[in-house]
């Protein structure tokens, strides 16, 4: 383990960890919205905002999955040394962290199960920017229609058509973060 593993966590936790999960709540309970949060340093090449979601959200018995780039001795030892997560192949994430390319395919992750939707994967997606542009949102905590700016349309449709199963989305960028959770309609914009 590097000395970069020990560093880039919160430095009060209690206060910075009760705000994150303030702001990761605003913005899955409000799609579209998005929130600027700070508190994490995580190594390259996670966001702020991911290693942010990933201090605040798993601990020693939430499995996380690394896709692609994300797969690194750095930040593999960094989830270690501050949250404990099982760091775990895909079919058993309760999240997955990646570009919306490396973690496809999506329909590997879990989706839970009529009796238990809660069962479903988190993905966390990293993007090179995010925007209120671009495809429109509705449904629930949506006042109207919101737009966002999404990797792709066709998946997210797909997995609102799935409700109340389907996967929820974290999208992050920078010190940026926007839930998509899967009920959630997409249409193009």
């Amino acid at each position: 383990m590097t000395h970069d593993a020990l560093t880039g966590g919160f430095s009060d936790a209690p206060t910075q960890s009760a705000r994150a999960f303030r702001a990761i709540l605003d913005a899955l309970s409000r799609p579209g919205t998005i929130v600027t949060v700070t508190g994490a340093t995580p190594p390259a090449p996670l966001s702020q905002a991911a290693g942010l979601v990933l201090l605040t959200l798993a601990d020693g018995t939430t499995p996380v999955h690394l896709a692609g780039a994300a797969d690194t001795p750095a930040v593999r030892d960094w989830i270690t040394f501050h949250t404990g997560a099982p760091l775990v192949a895909a079919a058993q994430a309760t999240f997955a962290l990646g570009t919306w390319d490396a973690l496809a395919p999506h329909d590997r992750f879990a989706i839970g199960t009529p009796e238990y939707p809660d069962r479903a994967a988190t993905l966390i997606v990293e993007l090179p920017s995010l925007s209120s542009r671009g495809p429109q949102l509705s449904g629930p905590g949506i006042r109207d229609r919101a737009t966002l700016s999404l990797p792709e349309t066709a998946a997210f449709k797909a997995n609102h058509a799935l409700f109340p199963l389907g996967f929820d989305c974290i999208l992050t960028a920078g010190n940026r973060l926007a839930g998509l959770p899967r009920s959630t309609k997409v249409e193009s914009a």
